[in-house]
């Protein structure tokens, strides 16, 4: 049996990260296999584990047991619930086989003790604050989660709240703050939950009375991230069991991270000493990402997966995909999907046809006189110079890039640009027209000034 269950471990352990094995499968015990029956008993530490494991690896468990113990194998567990004298019970099943009471109290000691490169935190590893992009709309929440991954539950921010829309990174941001305490305190335990998990652990514990199991496991924590707690409305025991646990930490001085869509004060169906909980560190919004942000992360998500888009297709999704961080994420796997699949390059056609799927198109309608201001502020001239019959090489050269701009972001005629610009005629802004696009071809600079503009223009 023992060496069977090795090579169950040896399969397991190819098959998931070291840290999920070491946490989950390697303090599993083999108590007896029934070869007439063909059920094999395990002991856990546990009912928290047994279902935590049910839940995220019984098919990939049920496949190793087979192709190890038989296809007929069966699987029952014995948990340990008195670390002192040993004492365990089965989990729900038909088997209560005999188990050595010192060897069940080590196990649950060395559980209780693994240091944290044994424990599986549930982070996303991708999630860092190197692959955070940094804007405006969340350069505050950056720095208040950087200062808590430095000194976890040393700081004024404990609770950290963070809250925002959909998309716009707070999971990111959790996470990245959970792996940089990992990377500068190795013996911190910490753990990322999704409130809807949390629950769902919590019912099943309810439900074959081991609450204080589950209560144990979160307060020997050092950073608890709960992510998308407004799922806690409504669920009352769930929530004064999370305030037991939100207690014993802070008390404990260990560092509690929660997102939300909302800030406190606007969660509905939460009990009142939890959201007063909820206030006691600092709630920092994460706001959607402006323009510049966008772009920023599109260029970003771009290196990293290694697209090549023109700065035109960039500046489109920038513009018109502008309420999740996901939907940026989203577009450009679609645009690398389409052209994979048809073996075409990424045009503007390709981008609008699947930028139109993911959001609602709706053209600006943009006037001469912004842009007119928008090239008059870059030159720092007065629009009314543009306007005018100055032939200077600085004002013709601004007044040349309002009609190139004009012609290309409105429906105006030439003849509307001209009169615009102090009753020019028709071949006048034509021929001005041409002249600058014959020079945005060969020019880098001046193209670069333009799309700056234009940026300005559009945002």
């Amino acid at each position: 049996m023992n060496i069977l269950w090795d090579q169950c471990l040896e399969v397991l352990s190819d098959n998931m990260s070291n840290s999920a094995f070491q946490t989950w499968f390697k303090p599993l015990i083999p108590l007896s296999f029934n070869e007439q029956d063909e059920l094999l008993v395990l002991q856990a530490s546990s009912q928290f584990v047994v279902t935590y494991i049910e839940e995220n690896y019984l098919d990939l468990l049920a496949q190793t047991l087979r192709r190890v113990f038989g296809p007929n194998v069966k699987l029952d567990y014995r948990i340990v619930v008195d670390s002192t004298s040993g004492t365990s019970v089965k989990s729900p099943s038909n088997i209560s086989p005999l188990i050595d009471s010192a060897l069940a109290g080590d196990l649950a000691s060395s559980v209780a003790q693994q240091p944290l490169s044994k424990w599986d935190s549930q982070l996303n590893p991708s999630y860092t604050f190197n692959t955070f992009v940094i804007g405006e709309a969340n350069k505050y929440a950056r720095t208040s989660g950087l200062a808590v991954a430095q000194r976890p539950g040393n700081t004024a921010f404990n609770p950290l709240f963070i809250f925002g829309d959909s998309g716009v990174g707070k999971t990111h941001l959790a996470n990245a703050i959970g792996n940089q305490v990992l990377q500068l305190y190795p013996d911190k335990k910490v753990i990322y939950v999704s409130a809807n998990t949390f629950k769902l652990q919590y019912q099943e514990a309810a439900q074959h009375n081991h609450i204080p199991d589950f209560l144990r496991f979160y307060q020997q924590l050092d950073v608890l991230i709960v992510d998308d707690i407004q799922y806690f409305s409504g669920l009352t025991k769930t929530q004064d069991t999370f305030f037991h646990i939100f207690n014993y930490l802070q008390q404990s001085r260990k560092q509690l991270i929660m997102t939300s869509d909302r800030p406190p004060l606007e969660l509905k169906d939460v009990e009142a000493r939890l959201l007063t909980r909820f206030k006691w560190g600092l709630s920092v919004e994460m706001l959607q990402p402006d323009y510049q942000l966008r772009k920023d992360i599109l260029l970003t998500k771009m290196k990293r997966d290694g697209i090549e888009l023109s700065d035109e297709i960039v500046d489109f999704i920038a513009t018109n995909v502008g309420d999740s961080v996901r939907d940026l994420e989203g577009v450009l796997a679609s645009l690398l999907a389409y052209s994979t699949l048809s073996d075409k390059e990424i045009d503007m056609a390709l981008a609008e046809k699947v930028v139109s799927r993911i959001v609602s198109l709706r053209p600006r309608v943009i006037s001469m006189n912004e842009i007119c201001d928008a090239v008059a502020e870059h030159y720092h001239l007065s629009a009314r110079a543009i306007q005018s019959a100055s032939r200077t090489s600085e004002v013709m050269q601004a007044r040349h890039m309002m009609i190139y701009l004009t012609k290309i972001l409105t429906e105006h005629s030439l003849n509307e640009i001209g009169l615009f610009l102090g009753r020019r005629t028709h071949a006048t802004v034509l021929h001005s027209y041409n002249e600058f696009k014959g020079r945005l071809e060969v020019d880098p600079i001046l193209r670069q000034q333009m799309q700056r503009i234009k940026s300005a223009i559009m945002h």
